[in-house]
């Protein structure tokens, strides 16, 4: 059997770090670089970061929607992409927060989970917000083929609060809801022998101060990884980790893009960059 994607992840962050290198191929990060903002420039800084991070920690996150935005094209180099990072030994976390209903949650789980798709790396991020349940097709797809998923729960952005921090009427939140019904799935999964890790881990973002403890989740009890993203040049150190993780440290897969990515262009500097992200990440999570 494929070993779970928490065990595979529990694995490579205890021998490379808890830092996840998020490839993030903004126009204005391909201007700094010295790249054209086109397909090329695209399939370079991209492969380019693969080389340079491979190795050095456990995870690479690519944001689909800055492939998407180039078209067919970009989307063969996001394929590109997955595979040159599974074929390092890397673990690719697709983000491409995908939500929706029925068999239009289906074909989304069937793109990006299933064992021969394209796009199929080692987990997908995905929303909740047309109800938890509306993600049935990718909790199933990925259960069957050791793959994970990292649902949103307390993101940094704003306007966020509206939907997550709100409460139903029994008093929880939503934000609660989503982490307990992770914690559900992943205690079922633990039960069945899956690892000391679960495969259904949250976004939960690094930079939210106090949010997770006001509105009630037990991010410890979740039992599954937790993605931080905001690490970095987004305003989170060791100080912000701490403080919003509490005893859920251990699970913390700390997210990095600007903050290495503008080490660039070469692939010294940003392997250089990655090294020194990790291990600020790993001491403030220790």
């Amino acid at each position: 059997m494929t070993p779970t994607f928490g065990t595979r992840l529990a694995a490579a962050r205890g021998a490379l770090g808890p830092l996840c290198v998020g490839i993030d191929p903004h126009p204005s990060l391909l201007q700094q670089w010295g790249l054209a903002d086109d397909v090329d420039g695209l399939r370079r800084f991209a492969l380019t970061v693969v080389e340079a991070v491979a190795g050095v920690v456990p995870a690479i996150k690519p944001q689909s929607a800055f492939f998407e935005r180039h078209g067919s094209r970009g989307v063969a180099v996001l394929e590109e992409v997955v595979a040159a990072g599974r074929s390092a030994g890397t673990l690719v976390v697709v983000d491409a927060k995908r939500g929706d209903i029925g068999s239009t949650m289906g074909a989304y789980a069937d793109a990006y989970l299933r064992d021969g798709a394209p796009l199929a790396g080692d987990a997908l991020t995905v929303s909740p917000y047309l109800g938890f349940g509306s993600l049935r097709p990718a909790v199933e797809l990925a259960a069957a083929t050791g793959r994970g998923l990292f649902v949103l729960a307390l993101t940094s952005n704003p306007e966020g609060a509206s939907v997550q921090h709100a409460r139903a009427a029994d008093g929880r939140s939503v934000a609660a809801q989503v982490a307990q019904e992770a914690a559900r799935l992943n205690a079922a999964e633990l039960a069945a022998g899956g690892g000391s890790l679960g495969s259904v881990g949250l976004v939960v973002g690094a930079t939210i101060g106090d949010a997770a403890a006001r509105l009630g989740l037990d991010l410890a009890a979740v039992q599954g990884p937790l993605l931080a993203p905001g690490v970095g040049a987004q305003g989170a150190g060791p100080a912000e980790l701490a403080a919003v993780f509490g005893d859920a440290r251990s699970a913390v897969l700390a997210s990095s893009s600007r903050g290495v990515l503008s080490a660039g262009p070469t692939v010294a500097a940003l392997r250089g960059a990655a090294e020194r992200a990790r291990d600020e990440a790993a001491a403030a999570l220790a």
